[in-house]
């Protein structure tokens, strides 16, 4: 016990409670007190707002999360109104924004059920209403048809009335509801699909439009027949881009993905406002193509499967391999779901690739990133297209083979955004 005349558990509670709910809300409880409720909220000032919100083991921000599903789940709705508005007008460290109050209120759907998550949505489009104009954000009329998965994005599929491949693509449009800063351009690697770039689209997506797509020959495009070049992607994304009047991108590569974005950005530099080339090449010397004829050849005779086995041990170092078994067998899935005729096709345009002679034309801002372990595309051969394109920056990746985006997500990441903040 203390002799201190200054009740610190309490005070330190009563600090956590005004930061949740603000000082009007705890002020006018406290003026209400009287001599049948005072040790009641001396009780909850204590214990709830210093023993529970004191602990630091969660964010306040995750705290809040955890009351709002709770008081979903028990319809306690006069409290779920209390916290709902003093997380859309809480501190800048532990406020809800509207999309993040929306998110918890779907999981709770799931978990707490349907009839009581529509209650929730209709006391918090109430309050909404009310705090809108303070924080900014106004409801408005929106059609359930055309809303889209944050984390995946609206799908589509490029038309180009018989002049190319029809594309398959995602487009995921800022989460902050403000005009993107940037159109960013995930272009994945061979035998990957659009879902590789995930984790990163939706990080983009916060702030930016993202838009994510199938190379001819996989995912869901088209898999026009014969071998395919670099400039047959190159217009393919060209095109794409054209269509949707994206104007200048962000354009985000890796292996086959970065090497489109150089040509792309030689091909039709108007609309290339910058580069990431990750893990990737601007030419192979002649033995490096052969393997990769014999690559083709193989895939035409016996199908991917003969090869997948290997382009694993390409794509992902043993260690990672060792650590997870799960993730290099979903990508050894889509390596073999991949059409054959589709694969061989971009093979093709990977071992021909030769854009080194033209590297010095590339103008826009350009960051490079590379895996100190990848075998396929070693930095040395990056240090190429940092050397060769004025002003490029090199990130060489530690613990990183071929799909560093998949290997070491964080660092990948990081470097992205660093980049972009500069744009």
């Amino acid at each position: 016990m203390s002799f201190d005349p200054i009740d610190h558990d309490f005070e330190r509670g009563l600090g956590n409670r005004r930061a949740i709910l603000g000082d009007a809300w705890v002020e006018r409880s406290l003026g209400n007190a009287n001599n049948f409720n005072a040790d009641f909220q001396n009780l909850i000032t204590r214990y709830a707002w210093n023993e529970i919100w004191g602990r630091p083991g969660l964010e306040q921000k995750t705290r809040r999360a955890i009351v709002l599903s709770i008081t979903i789940a028990l319809g306690r709705w006069e409290e779920f109104d209390l916290h709902v508005r003093a997380a859309l007008l809480g501190e800048d460290g532990n406020r809800l924004t509207p999309d993040e109050l929306k998110e918890v209120l779907i999981q709770s759907a799931i978990y707490a059920g349907v009839p009581a998550a529509n209650t929730a949505f209709t006391h918090a489009m109430a309050i909404l209403r009310e705090v809108g104009p303070q924080i900014g954000y106004e409801l408005a009329p929106a059609a359930p048809l055309d809303a889209s998965h944050p984390g995946v994005g609206r799908a589509g599929r490029s038309n180009r009335s018989g002049n190319g491949p029809a594309l398959h693509y995602t487009v995921r449009e800022p989460r902050s509801g403000k005009a993107p800063r940037h159109t960013v351009v995930l272009s994945h690697a061979l035998g990957c699909d659009l879902t590789m770039w995930d984790r990163l689209a939706t990080e983009l997506a916060l702030e930016h439009r993202v838009i994510a797509y199938d190379h001819r020959g996989h995912g869901s495009s088209a898999s026009p027949a014969g071998a395919y070049t670099m400039a047959d992607l190159a217009d393919d994304a060209a095109a794409l881009l054209r269509e949707r009047d994206t104007g200048p991108v962000v354009w985000i590569g890796l292996s086959m993905g970065g090497m489109v974005g150089q040509e792309l950005a030689l091909r039709h530099p108007s609309l290339v406002r910058a580069l990431v080339l990750a893990n990737t090449t601007s030419g192979y010397p002649a033995p490096v193509q052969e393997v990769w004829r014999q690559r083709i050849a193989t895939v035409q005779a016996q199908g991917i499967e003969a090869i997948a086995d290997a382009v694993m041990g390409r794509y992902f170092h043993d260690d990672f391999r060792a650590a997870h078994p799960g993730t290099v067998a979903r990508f050894r899935r889509r390596l073999v779901a991949t059409d054959a005729a589709g694969y061989a096709g971009c093979c093709h345009a990977v071992g021909t690739v030769d854009t080194t002679a033209r590297l010095a034309q590339i103008k826009a801002p350009t960051l490079v990133i590379a895996g100190e372990l990848d075998q396929g595309t070693p930095p040395a051969m990056a240090q190429v297209l940092a050397t060769a394109i004025d002003g490029a920056q090199l990130d060489v990746l530690a613990q990183a083979s071929h799909l560093s985006a998949i290997e070491q997500p964080q660092a990948f990441n990081s470097a992205v955004h660093r980049f972009i903040a500069t744009l």
